[in-house]
């Protein structure tokens, strides 16, 4: 019986470990972050095509001045650039619909004295009337 406590509160902690709020948030925010990923790498390509259209070459990756592939690290940045835009877009208007849907705070007025400080207050005042 002793060997079973250890395990009943190990499987005790790992539900509450699971259970939590932040392990939640943070699998929605992996799933989502996965098929946000699909989307911009979508619109990468989208972007490069356009830049094709314009420039005659869609794909950087071939540009290898004297051997060096430079042509993929230019892929990389471009693609950098838009996902960091993109990113920045997705978080502007969270904190704008945040802003909008939050509840005003309240301003906080004085705080209320413990009860020990209340006490040692009334006894002061009192040694004060005596005197």
């Amino acid at each position: 019986m002793p060997s079973e406590l250890p395990q009943n509160t190990m499987l005790k902690e790992f539900r509450e470990f699971i259970l939590k709020g932040n392990m939640l948030d943070l699998a929605v925010g992996v799933i989502i972050g996965a098929s946000f990923g699909k989307v911009v790498t979508a619109f990468t390509d989208i972007l490069l095509a356009a830049i094709g259209k314009v420039g005659g070459q869609p794909d950087f990756s071939g540009f290898k001045p004297e051997g060096f592939p430079i042509g993929v690290f230019l892929n990389s940045i471009i693609s950098l650039l838009i996902v960091g835009f993109a990113l920045f877009i997705v978080v502007k208007i969270y904190n704008t619909a945040k802003k909008r849907f939050e509840a005003p705070v309240a301003p906080a007025g004085p705080a209320e004295l413990p009860a020990d400080v209340k006490l040692l207050t009334e006894i002061r005042d009192l040694l004060k009337n005596k005197a």
